[in-house]
């Protein structure tokens, strides 16, 4: 069983860490420590048998001293104002690690999306934006898809801010369907953006990127294209990735000898991310038990599930043949596994650098919405790999000069540039 962690906790122990390292005044300290706004409401939704549910939702602004607040939404059962939190503060630290110029955000519904209909659906999300729409928007809170959520209940919840607003207003949400204000390469930006990292990593510790495997955490969006990237960008193989089985209600590892076919088994997984069992093994899969993936033989571990999945227990299944940990989820890490990583001289790439290149392209759609120009997938692609590339030799850089680990470099360079824009500013 997996240590129970409160992901804002674990956020700001991690910033607590840092502060003391760059001995922040602690006023200052005091401002990033807790959001700057916090919403919580009750959503009533009409279901298709005619009676009414209500759900309970969360926006988090943390911090937008940068630019306005940027984050997803999350559809989860589990969600909880302290995630939520703890998203959006690591939001704050990723935007201004990639350098670009907005601030952290972040918001939920506590709910199974798979119980919706797509009616429920669309009546929810627009629920959402009819409490919200006043407090974000363009300049103010820009949300996007995350756990969940999808292109298209985006497309909703833009046409909703629109007609609210009287006009049409599609930098309002990021993450939108292409034909609707979306850009082109947002599907893959997560994903990729991972492996531009991992690649940036091996060439550093001289691996030879042809001879390694990877092993993967999540089958969903950011872990798909992790694993396609990888494959295909550097030459790897795969061993296995994981998901959450929601019929069985426990995850599996998915594995093969010879290395996982991630464009396979997308045509074998719904948009939750849930792979097809049965189809799985008749194409000489093993099913594994969820665990599993973390003790594979591996070069690379990546991580692209929910927080705190790498604890204090977990950490210990870890091959010693691992020699980098790239986190495409947010906060898989806890502090306890951090101390193993570090003893092990693990190399992390943390999530809020390694997974920036969705928020990234996020920024890009804004950019091109404002425009009203849209960019070739080969632009978007090309200018995500020089933000990936630039970020992490600038954490790098950081880490190997004040010789701190990886994680803590990102803070301090993040934590920097926020604060010096409160300062420009004047809030300090």
């Amino acid at each position: 069983m997996a240590v129970s962690t409160n992901a804002f906790e674990m956020a700001q122990r991690q910033f607590d860490h840092v502060a003391d390292l760059l001995k922040l005044d602690p006023q200052v300290r005091e401002i990033l420590r807790w959001p700057a706004r916090e919403f919580h409401f009750r959503i009533p939704v009409v279901m298709d048998d005619g009676t009414t549910r209500v759900f309970t939702g969360f926006r988090v602004q943390h911090n937008d001293a940068r630019g306005p607040n940027k984050g997803g939404i999350r559809f989860h059962p589990s969600e909880t104002i302290d995630t939520v939190r703890a998203l959006a503060t690591w939001m704050t630290w990723k935007c201004a690690v990639a350098d670009i110029p907005l601030g952290g955000g972040k918001g939920g519904i506590i709910v199974d999306p798979a119980t919706l209909s797509v009616a429920e659906k669309e009546r929810l999300v627009r629920g959402w934006v009819d409490v919200m729409w006043r407090n974000i928007g363009p300049r103010q809170d820009v949300p996007a898809p995350d756990v969940g959520t999808t292109p298209q209940m985006m497309g909703w919840m833009m046409d909703e801010y629109s007609k609210l607003v009287g006009q049409y207003t599609p930098g309002v949400i990021t993450g939108k369907p292409l034909g609707g204000g979306g850009s082109l390469g947002r599907t893959e930006a997560t994903g990729y953006g991972v492996i531009y990292t991992v690649r940036e990593a091996m060439k550093h510790l001289k691996m030879d990127s042809t001879k390694c495997v990877a092993a993967i955490q999540g089958f969903g969006n950011v872990a798909q294209y992790a694993a396609i990237g990888f494959i295909e960008m550097l030459g790897g193989k795969v061993a296995c990735v994981s998901y959450y089985d929601r019929e069985d209600r426990v995850s599996y590892t998915v594995s093969h000898k010879d290395g996982i076919d991630p464009h396979f088994l997308m045509t074998i997984t719904d948009q939750y991310g849930s792979i097809d069992k049965k189809k799985a093994i008749e194409a000489g899969y093993q099913i594994e038990e969820g665990d599993a993936w973390i003790t594979k033989e591996a070069d690379v571990l990546i991580p692209s599930a929910l927080e705190g999945q790498i604890n204090a227990e977990t950490v210990q299944k870890i091959s010693p043949r691992v020699r980098i940990v790239a986190e495409g989820a947010n906060g898989p890490t806890t502090p306890e596994a951090d101390e193993v990583f570090k003893s092990k001289n693990i190399f992390v790439i943390p999530d809020f650098l390694a997974n920036a290149g969705g928020v990234t392209c996020s920024y890009f759609e804004g950019v091109q919405n404002d425009m009203n120009y849209y960019w070739t997938k080969e632009e978007v692609l090309s200018r995500l790999d020089t933000k990936m590339t630039q970020a992490f030799h600038g954490v790098l850089e950081m880490s190997l000069a004040q010789k701190v680990y990886m994680r803590d470099a990102a803070y301090m360079v993040a934590i920097a540039r926020v604060v010096k824009a409160m300062e420009l500013r004047g809030w300090i």
